[in-house]
């Protein structure tokens, strides 16, 4: 292998994956200098990256990230900080171990029931979030939350798993014992759904509040309809301090064309919650996959 010409040795790491190329990069000299070069991570970045960076160029909160010195930097800023495009809307980045694309959908970006309705929602700005706008939810009864994206924007042959970013606010009330009807499905077709529930400490919470209304449900039956502990129907802590609860995965083909919607549901019990902020909706490969 070291007398194969170090253009020859790049393609073939070309056809490994990132996490092979920098394992391979400590093999020789001709190895690493292979391995590191343009060519290698000009094929780990998605086809469409000069088109998403200029639509990235176009914020100027986002162009200080845009510098980089080689294809590989331009790929390792890619997977660690995500850039913001579709007129600050949505973010975008790559799955560090495949190249995958992932995206957050904002908040805005989200078709959110009462949104504009002071009453019910706020729309604010929090220093740890990587869009100028969150929504903070006051008080509503129908919580509904949607959101699309074109398949073609994904990875194809990819597994995706979409997912809702929130954080409770001190005084976050309703959600101990509610459950939450989540969705994810291609238009047209049939979607996958499944409950879970938006209260990370599983109705365990010290800072309990009561509802200022009276649901049509009483405690004991929410309660008892809760699931086990350990069936994953609960949130995660994020390394950036959100939670995240998976709505489901989806699994886009080679030549999957059509709109993915994703949906967050609590419209059948009637009880008043509040005390959520939310900043988004995050498509990314599904881990293990």
């Amino acid at each position: 292998m070291g007398l194969l010409p170090e253009g020859c040795i790049a393609n073939v790491i070309s056809f490994t994956t990132p996490r092979d190329a920098c394992r391979l990069s400590s093999v020789s000299t001709v190895f690493k200098s292979a391995a590191e070069s343009d060519a290698v991570w000009e094929r780990f970045l998605p086809p469409d990256y000069p088109s998403l960076l200029s639509d990235a160029a176009s914020s100027s909160s986002s162009s200080s990230s845009l510098h980089f010195s080689s294809k590989k930097e331009l790929y390792f800023s890619l997977c660690h900080n995500p850039i913001l495009i579709d007129e600050g809307k949505k973010s975008f980045s790559l799955d560090k171990q495949s190249g995958k694309k992932c995206y957050m959908i904002s908040a805005r970006d989200l078709l959110i029931v009462w949104g504009d309705t002071p009453t019910y929602w706020r729309w604010t700005s929090v220093p740890e979030a990587r869009f100028p706008e969150v929504a903070e939810l006051i008080c509503v009864c129908w919580l509904e939350i949607r959101c699309k994206i074109n398949t073609r924007s994904l990875s194809p042959r990819t597994l995706y798993a979409a997912y809702l970013v929130y954080k409770p606010t001190a005084g976050s009330y309703g959600f101990e014992y509610q459950p939450i009807d989540v969705s994810v499905g291609v238009v047209g077709s049939e979607s996958q759904t499944r409950t879970v529930y938006l209260d990370a400490e599983r109705g365990q919470r010290k800072r309990y509040q009561y509802p200022r209304r009276i649901g049509l449900f009483n405690r004991s039956r929410r309660q008892a309809s809760m699931p086990k502990e350990n069936d994953g129907c609960y949130p995660k802590e994020r390394d950036d301090e959100w939670l995240e609860i998976e709505l489901g995965d989806f699994l886009n083909k080679e030549d999957e064309d059509g709109e993915l919607e994703m949906s967050v549901l609590e419209v059948a019990a009637g009880d008043w919650k509040g005390g959520l902020i939310i900043q988004g909706i995050e498509i990314r490969p599904k881990q293990g996959k």
